[in-house]
């Protein structure tokens, strides 16, 4: 549960609270962990809010300027906006005073046509040295580059529901990236979705954009909004959108200079990829070193997700969870602990490590539950069980980082839950948030760590919600 280094995790629960309790019972209304349809159902798994994969992201068509310039103009296409690292939505008119509804919000999703003044000139993808040039789409450096204009990132393809999350358009020889890019344009079914961050364009033009924009003409206003604040309003397919998005929005804005040789990097693969701009066949690199990036595949030109352990501790007999509490948390806040993966560990071991340097606590039979995708800014949380004795004593003086770390019973945990909005004797994270879905899952009797029976703890939990945990490992 670090919280002074800026890597740390911790911070994020506090948003996750903030949410919760600025739109309250909206976000339960909004969001709820599921079982998901075809092979997630089969196998029990969990689809956490910013999950769930709703878009077939065309991996293999990322390198293809002609397919994604031929679908960055269409009709179907939509697009989020970002600005300073928040995202557009769209919101009702305000309402009287004398209304006591709250705000509704969407995720905006603009059209080609609404953006367009924005782009600046074409190609938008494998763009030359100079504006409106098409580069040689033999020179690899040139693969999909986006060199002029504010940044775009391609997510995906979101296709008709068939039941089938994966999708239908496939690396087949019928959407090949060898296959003609206008023939795979006008099979493929669904929306194209783009992501556009307009933070360094003009403020006036920008403004006149979306005054004049599709939704703003049916009377939506248009706000750009911190993403924590608004995943209340989120659905489960516009939360995973966004994590996407915002995720590959940071990146490619943090990521201005090459690790390799320090020179400024540029756009490929429609924002999937930072490349060092020696590799450009007009630099004049006379006198320099080679840039290690030159040769090899190299995870710094990548997007990167930092793993983040979620720990979440229960007694042996299944009746106690263990909950800390950091000392930059608003009052009464407690949640599961966490903490970052180090290099050379495996999610097992820093779990381990994470309750023995935070409490002294050891732990044993660790169990996966699930992950969740975390865009602020790029995490994934994996979430994990485990078992300990509750009377072994607890130690916070280790390295100061927890103000309070206690054992709480099934009871106490479910008197809170159900009082979060009313006072409770302490508060938990909600269950937008992969701690909140871990806690709420063991007090509502939906997992059992460390298999025993379903007698054994009958008494604790509903009966018809109980369902065997499995061990992934």
């Amino acid at each position: 549960m670090r919280v002074l280094n800026p890597r740390r995790v911790q911070p994020a629960w506090f948003f996750h609270r903030l949410a919760t309790y600025t739109f309250g019972s909206r976000t339960a209304l909004r969001f709820h962990s599921k079982h998901c349809t075809s092979t997630r159902m089969a196998s029990g798994a969990h689809t956490n809010f910013f999950a769930g994969l709703p878009l077939n992201r065309l991996a293999w068509l990322r390198t293809s300027h002609p397919f994604l310039n031929a679908i960055v103009t269409s009709s179907e296409t939509r697009w989020v906006l970002f600005k300073n690292g928040n995202f557009l939505m769209g919101s009702d008119a305000e309402p009287s005073s004398e209304s006591v509804k709250p705000k509704s919000l969407i995720l905006a999703r603009l059209t080609s046509e609404d953006v367009k003044p924005l782009l600046g000139s074409e190609p938008y993808f494998a763009q030359g040295k100079n504006a409106g040039e098409l580069a040689d789409s033999t020179v690899a450096a040139l693969e999909s580059a986006r060199l002029h204009g504010p940044p775009i990132a391609f997510l995906g393809l979101l296709e008709p529901d068939t039941g089938d999350r994966i999708g239908n358009v496939l690396p087949s020889s019928e959407f090949s990236a060898k296959a003609d890019p206008a023939s795979i344009a006008a099979r493929i079914k669904g929306s194209p979705f783009f992501a556009l961050d307009v933070t360094k364009l003009d403020k006036a033009e920008v403004d006149q954009v979306l005054h004049a924009c599709s939704l703003a003409k049916r009377g939506r206003s248009l706000e750009f909004i911190d993403g924590r604040a608004a995943m209340g309003h989120l659905t489960q397919v516009d939360s995973a959108i966004f994590a996407e998005a915002r995720t590959l929005v940071d990146w490619n804005s943090r990521i201005r200079y090459c690790a390799g040789c320090g020179s400024p990097v540029y756009s490929q693969w429609a924002g999937w990829k930072r490349s060092c701009s020696s590799l450009l066949p007009w630099t004049d690199n006379t006198g320099k070193e080679p840039c290690p990036t030159a040769t090899g595949l190299h995870n710094i030109t990548f997007p990167r997700t930092d793993p983040v352990v979620i720990a979440v501790v229960v007694s042996p007999d299944n009746n106690k969870i263990f909950l800390g509490r950091n000392q930059r948390w608003p009052p009464k806040f407690y949640s599961a602990l966490a903490g970052f993966v180090e290099p050379g560990e495996s999610l097992e071991d820093a779990f381990e490590r994470e309750l023995w340097e935070e409490a002294a606590v050891k732990v044993w039979n660790i169990q996966f539950h699930s992950s969740q995708p975390w865009p602020f800014p790029a995490n994934i949380m994996a979430g994990f069980y485990a078992i300990a004795d509750p009377d072994v004593p607890i130690k916070l003086d280790l390295d100061n980082e927890l103000e309070d770390a206690k054992w709480y019973t099934r009871e106490e945990v479910l008197a809170a839950l159900n009082s979060q909005e009313n006072d409770p004797a302490f508060k938990l994270p909600p269950r937008n948030a992969l701690a909140g879905v871990l806690i709420r899952d063991w007090a509502h009797g939906r997992v059992v760590v460390g298999g025993k029976s379903q007698s054994e703890v009958a008494h604790h939990i509903d009966e018809g919600e109980t369902k065997p945990f499995r061990n992934f490992f």
